[in-house]
């Protein structure tokens, strides 16, 4: 894929370089939104919101790295949301009635006992669980070096603070995380406990 040409023909208005683009980083950008938003649905409805604010937009970009900018605006999504939501707090009438279902279809794996697979859910629950514990700006952060891996860099361009502040922020996130994963000692692998 050559990203320049594509962004250079999206910023020309053809679509379909875009939409090469959205290909490639639509499970980037849905990944990020998940994480930040902790729900599948809320995810999905922000990174598309954030794929259309892009497009909107694409011809005000600059150069440098396309997917710090575009996950900026993702996580900038997220945010506007989430303070929507803080302003105006709505029960949803789907979660009146809950069913048990799987967040995420998961395919049956024969080299996975069933205890090894309860627990790695429940790992996975708990690492979510102490990640939306994270302030917003640690949590980004943290999404984006330890889950996305962008360099200190990107993630300064990304969230649009120097790279000294993403390297404080990354150290105290990664030290609340580990704390609270400690509350959780009985799912972490043994080498892990303290």
């Amino acid at each position: 894929m050559d990203e320049a040409a594509l962004i250079l023909d999206a910023q020309n208005g053809l679509v379909d370089s875009y939409n090469s683009l959205v290909l490639h980083y639509q499970e980037q950008a849905f990944n990020v939104a998940y994480r930040i938003m902790g729900d599948q649905d809320s995810a999905a409805d922000a990174a598309q919101e954030a794929f259309i604010s892009a497009y909107r937009s694409v011809r005000s970009f600059r150069g440098g790295s396309f997917r710090a900018w575009l996950l900026r605006i993702v996580t900038n999504t997220c945010y506007d949301e989430l303070r929507r939501r803080k302003r105006r707090p709505q029960a949803s009438l789907e979660a009146l009635h809950v069913e048990d279902e799987s967040p995420e279809p998961q395919l049956v794996s024969h080299n996975e006992s069933p205890e090894s697979y309860t627990q790695r859910r429940e790992l996975q629950a708990a690492i979510m669980s102490c990640l939306q514990s994270l302030p917003d700006d640690q949590r980004a952060i943290a999404i984006l070096s330890d889950i996305e891996g962008l360099s200190y860099e990107e993630i300064a361009e990304s969230v649009g603070v120097a790279l000294g502040t993403v390297k404080s922020r990354l150290s105290r996130s990664r030290a609340r995380l580990r704390e609270c994963l400690q509350g959780f000692g009985e799912l972490l692998p043994t080498s892990y406990r303290s």
